[in-house]
């Protein structure tokens, strides 16, 4: 069997729900080892869109990353999942996490307790998938007599999608992969990747390593500059909307970060943004240096990294440029 190519692609919200299909099946096509769906409000459904990819494809692993567990009763996100690993055994990868606050603000959903409800969430699904009965009432979430008509017939491996330290550790509890957000530094891989291991340790559980999928914002072009202008907005928007956070504190910018925020927000990151910033935290440039870039991420301790091509509008143009000339030079 042939090994998969340890680069993947986002799918999902820069992309028009029919066009979903035909996406995938290009991406397995040229040759990229895994897809990637992530749920951003209110844009494309992230297990919809991961049902037309599986079924528009015929290998290629398909994974959630992620969907929020409080937007679905993890009972009714277990039938979904165990539903789609029925039908395409040991294809799917569930990835959970909170979600954007300011999304679960607007339809009243973001839980008192956050890691309690990621908790609750991951380990109710596990159960469920598993073929057990759950009866519980937690601080998020009630359950009384659940269990799963159609259980899958083989383990699903549960991620979790996390940032801070405190949910990095949880994962390495209850999960079994992480799913690392864009503007992941090789810094920030490597430490997350430790706290995982940490909080693994204090549960008890096997010191196994979590499998690791770090997202990376990507463009690709001929003409370097070019390439990483076109992520120059999309990098600033993310880095402003998030601030002070574990990827910034790894990456050693926080205070300079906060200090461009405070001054005029996101326009004033985009105007102010250090060259090196794009340079490390996104794979961006010409092949050569996107190569390089993906190759800083899997030697930090990525198994995958996986490509959200940007500018959308070009994304299959940035898709086919990446399989010819970036993938060969791994």
């Amino acid at each position: 069997m042939t090994e998969r190519s340890p680069v993947g692609l986002v799918l999902g919200s820069a992309i028009p729900p029919e066009q979903l299909g035909p996406t995938a099946r290009l991406g397995e096509e040229l040759g990229f080892g895994e897809l990637w769906f992530a749920e951003d409000c209110f844009f494309t459904g992230g297990i919809s869109g991961a049902t037309a990819a599986l079924a528009a494809t015929e290998r290629i692993p398909v994974g959630l990353g992620i969907v929020s567990a409080v937007t679905r009763h993890p009972a009714l996100l277990a039938m979904e999942v165990a539903t789609l690993a029925r039908m395409f055994p040991g294809r799917v990868l569930p990835g959970v996490g909170l979600g954007v606050p300011a999304w679960l603000d607007q339809m009243g959903l973001r839980p008192r307790s956050p890691l309690s409800a990621l908790r609750e969430c991951v380990s109710s699904l596990r159960s469920l998938l598993a073929g057990e009965e759950v009866t519980d009432e937690g601080r998020q979430f009630v359950f009384d007599r659940v269990s799963l008509a159609y259980v899958p017939d083989e383990p699903v491996p549960i991620y979790m999608g996390v940032v801070a330290e405190k949910g990095l550790r949880l994962a390495g509890a209850v999960a079994d992969g992480l799913v690392l957000s864009v503007l992941a530094s090789a810094e920030y891989v490597r430490w997350a990747i430790e706290q995982a291991a940490l909080g693994a340790e204090e549960a008890g559980r096997p010191a196994t390593r979590r499998r690791v999928a770090a997202f990376a914002m990507f463009s690709v072009d001929g003409d370097r500059a070019r390439a990483k202008h076109a992520l120059r907005g999309p990098a600033a928007f993310y880095l402003a909307a998030g601030g002070r956070n574990g990827l910034t504190d790894a990456f050693g910018i926080s205070d300079e970060l906060e200090d461009m925020i405070a001054r005029g927000g996101a326009e004033t990151v985009e105007r102010e943004l250090p060259d090196r910033w794009l340079d490390e935290l996104t794979v961006s440039g010409d092949p050569d240096e996107c190569a390089a870039g993906i190759r800083r991420l899997l030697d930090a301790g990525a198994d995958s990294v996986v490509l959200f091509p940007l500018p959308s509008e070009r994304s299959e143009e940035i898709v086919r440029t990446a399989a010819a000339e970036v993938l060969p030079r791994l």
